[in-house]
């Protein structure tokens, strides 16, 4: 700790004003239902008036946090908040769940709905997803004779594991900043460990809760299948569908396999450095999202009305990972980082159990996967030397706790409900299983990496 820099010298003053805010964060989310920015900017702001607080260094701390997270990653989680926009619009999403069905029958359509959802959480918000799939899950479970739950526990999980984990996706891609991690490995080995848990959470929904849970499909949306029905009159390729979340991903994580292989001053090394740079993958990305508009409607709309709606969805997250990283670099300034840390060691645990257990309790409190990964990633990312913890491990370790357990406190949560026309009762039992087994299992594949020395 750099004595320059020290926002509190106490540890005793440091553990109880960092308790005291998370403590007030999650009454302020839970109990009064403050928006997630007053909820995290207040306690920060109470804790500067803590008596023993150096204030000046607080500020600095604040300011340097914010400004320094938000430079790194900003611009990227609007890029990617605008592809998103664009796949919606364009129909994208509706090729890439044909080419799920085509791939594994549509005999195991619940198999291609989970598969499905693993794909379009890189891209897409969770809720957008699943309001566009869920007539195709009643439908589908009408011509398969299944309950509506065994078609759509998978994608419900799946869903929400890769918004939770796989950067570009904001909440994951603002995590990977906090902690330094490289963002192609997390990429490369949060793909890993989300197929492990989306494969658990399918067969938590096929054979094990979806069976017992027995809504039928709803004739409200049945007959709305895009399977067979093209209403817009021409959906954009497969390749063309798949191209704005594939190729940045793939740019991003060649940036990152090529400096394991070559030279720094290769030139295919150097030419990966920039077309891999984030900013520069995601513009690709937009590019190519953009490729498929098919109307003089989607052109007009394309120019401002997506780039605003894109705009609008990053905002909140935006402010929200700058918080983050005010909160990390003030807790930087404090012998907080040695006494958690030292608690690890005296008890000899794991130390990748602590983001793990931060990204759960961010979630369950406030309901959110976003704040969870992030409140995990601010906390950890000043203690990961002392705890030897690897950036990626951390971040991925904090992720697989932010989706346990979707339950009545999650905006996500009643989207999937209301629409699968399930009581809460059964969604909790279906949906928030699904998240739990997900997210242990992803959990699990995370440990065994680390374990192996791979992240």
């Amino acid at each position: 700790m750099d004595p320059a820099a020290t926002v509190v010298n106490s540890p005793l003053v440091a553990l109880l004003g960092f308790l005291g805010v998370i403590v007030l964060l999650l009454f302020l989310i839970a109990k009064w239902r403050w928006h997630v920015f007053l909820a995290l900017l207040i306690p920060l702001l109470l804790f500067g008036v803590i008596p023993g607080v150096a204030r000046n260094n607080f500020i600095d701390a604040f300011e340097r946090g914010f400004g320094a997270t938000l430079g790194s990653i900003g611009v990227v989680i609007v890029l990617g908040s605008i592809i998103a926009e664009a796949l919606r619009h364009t129909g994208a999403i509706q090729t890439i769940t044909r080419s799920m069905v085509w791939a594994v029958g549509s005999k195991r359509m619940p198999l291609a709905l989970t598969l499905t959802g693993f794909i379009l959480g890189i891209a897409i918000f969770s809720d957008v997803a699943y309001v566009i799939l869920n007539p195709l899950v009643h439908s589908a479970a009408k011509m398969m004779g299944v309950t509506v739950s065994v078609m759509s526990i998978g994608l419900v999980g799946s869903l929400q594991l890769t918004h939770a984990i796989v950067p570009p996706t904001p909440g994951p891609l603002a995590a990977a900043a906090l902690v330094g991690a490289d963002i192609g490995a997390t990429i490369i080995f949060g793909t890993i460990a989300c197929l492990v848990g989306s494969i658990a959470g399918w067969i938590w929904g096929q054979y094990i809760a979806g069976p017992r849970i027995k809504t039928l499909p709803d004739d409200e949306f049945v007959g709305d299948n895009f399977l067979t029905e093209d209403p817009e009159g021409g959906l954009p390729s497969g390749l063309a569908s798949y191209a704005p979340i594939l190729v940045p991903i793939i740019l991003i994580s060649a940036q990152s396999v090529s400096r394991l292989f070559l030279d720094e001053d290769h030139i295919v090394r150097a030419g990966l450095a920039y077309v891999g740079w984030p900013v520069m993958a995601l513009s690709i990305g937009v590019w190519l999202s953009y490729r498929n508009i098919r109307t003089p409607e989607h052109r007009k709309a394309a120019t401002n009305a997506w780039v605003e709606d894109g705009l609008r969805v990053s905002a909140m997250i935006l402010v929200v990972t700058g918080l983050g990283g005010s909160l990390s670099e003030i807790l930087k300034g404090t012998p907080a980082v040695e006494t958690i840390a030292g608690f690890f060691a005296a008890y000899g645990l794991p130390s990748i159990l602590l983001p793990f257990v931060i990204g759960i309790i961010g979630n369950m409190i406030t309901g959110s996967t976003t704040v969870g990964v992030i409140t995990a990633a601010s906390l950890v990312a000043p203690m990961l030397s002392t705890l030897a913890l690897s950036p990626e491990a951390a971040m991925l370790a904090g992720a697989s706790g932010s989706v346990i357990i979707k339950y009545v406190n999650s905006s996500y949560f009643w989207v999937c409900t209301s629409l699968s026309r399930l009581s809460a009762n059964d969604a909790i039992f279906g949906y928030g299983g699904a998240t739990l087994v997900g997210g242990i299992a992803s959990f699990a594949a995370v440990c065994v990496m680390w374990w192996l020395g791979l992240v």
